[in-house]
């Protein structure tokens, strides 16, 4: 039996240690460190020390490369450092990396995540992108922009009467507010009041949803669909949090009562007119009819995208202004100006204020929320110029944070220097280096959306407040996760009346 049992250990050991050498055998740079079975996954996914800068050390490291390997437990994974490779593999030859990770999920409990647009791949992606693309043009965007700014304006009352009573707030859990606030109204039309201390079972669900406390079993669990999709799998273990059945329910409830009438002009009910468009038997057959759970999942996807990433923006920017107070002023200026020409703050005049555009920017390029992405190699690619050949089902990995804060690229990376996207300015960013929506046919489908939620906010703030850093919290720190970059929760932010600024 022992002899058994060893004789196992050390057969899986040789398989291991054969698996690792993947990259060697093709002539690829190999990140170093990797230990038997694991790879480099016990460096990949601490919490201690985050993703972004143990990958910016393994880029500096092999500064001249334009890619390199290493390992998720077993599978060899490359990583690419060099923009112009990266531009082409999102936007040239796209079609050999339109795949995302697939986490094999197989439980019944998963319908609803596999229907949404990050989850899908192949001709599954595509159907569902054409068919929601239209739903995001800039058209759609105008419209819904009334309901963003009443929740813009219910944000700085929001914060007048808080600063009655506290010297500073809570950096990330303010702007948390307005985004689910937001994002509840604009994509399934429910009022959650979040501001007057209501429905704060929403606010759980949608922290718990994203995981925002960290929830070590919710981590290990991601960690297993990372690490062993397979067995996930096998096993039929369901990748979906419990707060997607909540959401589901509140959604579906939602359809029930637009369908009696009520409409509001928000996403739910734009997708549900494309559904209802779709069966006119007078226009061509649609490429992917609308179901009912397509409709659920992506409006549950809006949260997941939009609630957490669009606050943590928001919390960054303001905290960089807060730093930076030349350039707080600078953008306090061009919005009075603003103002001034349109008599408000208008959809138009948000979206051509250039400095606004410039800061938000910048502080992607310093703090992008979604640090990395990856694809998965659909068929075989050779690498331009090179011997190298991509096999089918390879994951490839970019470092966005690592390109954004290089002075290859970027001088004095760590400086908040909104000039530097200023249109004057913009034709000297090296295409490939800026990526905090992605790159491609699948970037993030609803930027225009984000981009005018945090504008508008941020100019109603600034127009009102002045912002500056809590006293001992001159530097930003960064909650412990494997994950997504946000502001550690005891983060804080003052804001002082502009009003008794100028007094």
């Amino acid at each position: 039996m022992l002899f058994t049992v060893a004789l196992l250990v050390v057969a899986a050991w040789l398989y291991s240690k054969y698996c690792h050498t993947y990259w060697a055998a093709r002539g690829v740079v190999t990140i170093p460190g990797y230990i038997p079975f694991l790879g480099h996954s016990h460096k990949l996914f601490r919490t201690s020390y985050p993703r972004w800068l143990y990958i910016d050390e393994v880029y500096k490291n092999l500064t001249g490369s334009k890619f390199c390997g290493y390992y998720d437990q077993l599978t060899p994974t490359l990583m690419l450092m060099d923009p112009e490779l990266v531009k082409t593999i999102l936007i040239k030859d796209f079609n050999h990396f339109a795949d995302r990770r697939n986490f094999g999920m197989t439980s019944k409990r998963d319908e609803t995540v596999k229907e949404m647009l990050s989850f899908s791949n192949g001709d599954h992606w595509k159907r569902i992108r054409s068919v929601l693309s239209p739903i995001f043009n800039s058209s759609r965007i105008k419209g819904i922009f009334p309901l963003v700014a009443l929740k813009a304006d219910a944000l700085v009352d929001y914060i007048h009467r808080e600063i009655k009573s506290h010297s500073a707030l809570p950096l990330r859990k303010t702007f948390a507010l307005y985004t689910l606030e937001v994002i509840s109204s604009c994509a399934f039309g429910v009022e959650t009041n979040s501001f007057q201390g209501e429905e704060q079972i929403i606010n759980d669900m949608a922290d718990k949803l994203l995981n925002v406390s960290g929830s070590r079993f919710r981590n290990m669990k991601t960690l297993l669909f990372f690490l062993f999709p397979r067995s996930c799998s096998f096993f039929k273990i369901s990748f979906s949090p419990p707060e997607i059945v909540f959401f589901e329910n509140v959604i579906m409830e939602t359809m029930k009562q637009r369908e009696k009438g009520g409409k509001r002009g928000d996403f739910l009910d734009l997708m549900m007119e494309a559904r209802e468009d779709q069966k006119d038997p007078d226009l061509k057959a649609p490429k992917y009819p609308l179901k009912d759970v397509t409709i659920v999942a992506e409006s549950i996807l809006f949260i997941i995208v939009g609630y957490d990433t669009t606050a943590t923006t928001l919390s960054f920017i303001a905290f960089l202004l807060a730093q930076y107070p030349e350039q707080q002023q600078r953008l306090r200026q061009e919005l009075k100006n603003i103002v001034k020409e349109y008599g408000t703050l208008t959809y138009q005049g948000i979206m051509q204020a250039k400095f606004l555009d410039a800061c938000i920017s910048e502080a992607l390029r310093l703090h992008p929320t979604i640090n990395f992405v990856e694809r998965i190699c659909t068929k075989d690619y050779n690498i331009s110029g090179t011997d190298m050949i991509i096999p089918k089902k390879t994951i490839v990995s970019i470092p966005f944070w690592s390109l954004h804060k290089d002075p290859q690229y970027w001088a004095d990376p760590d400086v908040f220097s909104p000039d530097r996207f200023l249109p004057e300015n913009k034709d000297k960013i090296k295409s490939g280096t800026y990526l905090p929506f992605s790159l491609g046919p699948r970037n993030c489908i609803g930027m225009r959306f984000a981009l005018m939620e945090v504008k508008l906010a941020l100019a109603k703030i600034l127009l009102d407040f002045e912002v500056s850093c809590a006293p001992g919290q001159e530097q930003m720190e960064f909650a412990k996760s494997f994950g997504s970059m946000r502001p550690s929760p005891d983060m804080k932010i003052v804001f002082k009346p502009l009003i008794n600024c100028e007094q």
